[in-house]
């Protein structure tokens, strides 16, 4: 059986029509809780449903059929994965102590969207800035399984000292909430895949992917609704979480950098290095925590922060890349070629 999806993967993520549309949900949110704290409170009990439909749209995008592509670069996708998985996720918790050591909910919440790497978007950017889409593409599912797999492990390195996460309730909250969701939309991926034509199938992928930032907005929406209250009393420190973040994004870039020098990789390699270090997964990252630690309205908004400054730094990221192909380029336009890894 084989997945007849387009091979770029996914490409749904932050757009200009996301950013506005989270911000959006922000607004409309906090203005119903404010003003109409029941309806505000009702509109928490969709909550459940809204992180169920997000996860299992996201499941769905995951074309585990990539990974073979993986093989055919294995020391750009060993690299990648060292680097998200074993080098970025100490620089995230420094990070995070650093600026917010003494406020444990919004520490948590930057921990956790510093942990992830992206699954879908980064995609769209890598695509944009010339790099190896194809490469891009098998990462996705490596990074999905990967951070699902070693989120109760960081949430027990990096935030145990807080008392925020009760430890005992995350297994079961991971099963019945993601492994099940997933192993039903990969078989509901490969048996449409397999029954409908490629161009009706790609239809499905678009309408899916569309659907994911809608779905992202009207969580936005519920949670500030019902909790905008709590978050308006620390708002304060939000300030905090936007520098964490903006000094996340420059180290990170700057390890992208380095190991991309360090390991002569080509331009193509060098951006999907550099777009998967820096995008981070919000929108699972927010499902999962959701799930996993229910009722914490500032670790949400942390995650929330980053999802909007996240989108004008891959733009910013993009744009630096680019420049360097055309600087590259010779008297004839072509740009000069670089060593390949």
């Amino acid at each position: 059986m084989t997945d007849r999806s387009d091979s770029s993967g996914a490409l749904s993520g932050p757009t200009v029509g996301t950013t506005v549309l989270v911000l959006a949900a922000i607004a409309v949110g906090a203005v119903l809780g404010l003003s109409q704290p029941d309806l505000g409170a009702s509109l928490s009990q969709g909550i459940d449903p809204t992180l169920l439909a997000i996860v299992g749209l996201l499941f769905f995008e995951v074309r585990l059929g990539a990974v073979k592509q993986s093989v055919m670069s294995p020391r750009v996708s060993i690299l990648a994965w060292a680097a998200n998985f074993l080098i970025i996720p100490f620089i995230g918790y420094a990070i995070a102590a650093l600026f917010l050591s003494g406020q444990p909910l919004l520490f948590t919440g930057l921990v956790i969207y510093f942990l992830a790497p992206c699954t879908d978007w980064f995609l769209a950017f890598t695509r944009m800035a010339r790099g190896d889409t194809a490469l891009g593409a098998a990462l996705l599912p490596i990074n999905m399984l990967t951070q699902l797999l070693l989120y109760p492990l960081w949430l027990l390195l990096f935030t145990s000292h807080t008392g925020v996460v009760d430890f005992q309730t995350i297994p079961n909250a991971l099963l019945s909430w993601f492994v099940v969701p997933f192993i039903v939309a990969q078989m509901l991926r490969c048996g449409l895949s397999n029954v409908l034509s490629a161009a009706a199938f790609k239809k499905i992928c678009a309408w899916v992917g569309a659907a994911i930032p809608v779905l992202t907005a009207a969580l936005v929406l519920q949670i500030f609704a019902a909790n905008i209250t709590v978050i308006a009393t620390h708002f304060e420190a939000f300030g905090l979480v936007l520098a964490a973040i903006f000094c996340f994004f420059v180290i990170t870039y700057g390890v992208a950098e380095g190991l991309s020098r360090l390991f002569n990789l080509s331009y193509r390699h060098q951006v999907v290095l550099a777009m998967t270090t820096a995008a981070r997964n919000a929108p699972l990252m927010l499902a999962v925590t959701a799930i996993a630690i229910p009722d914490q309205p500032l670790v949400y908004a942390a995650l929330i922060i980053g999802m909007l400054v996240e989108f004008p730094h891959l733009a910013g990221l993009k744009q630096v890349l680019i420049s360097r192909v055309a600087g590259r380029k010779g008297p004839a336009g072509e740009a000069h070629s670089t060593p390949s890894s």
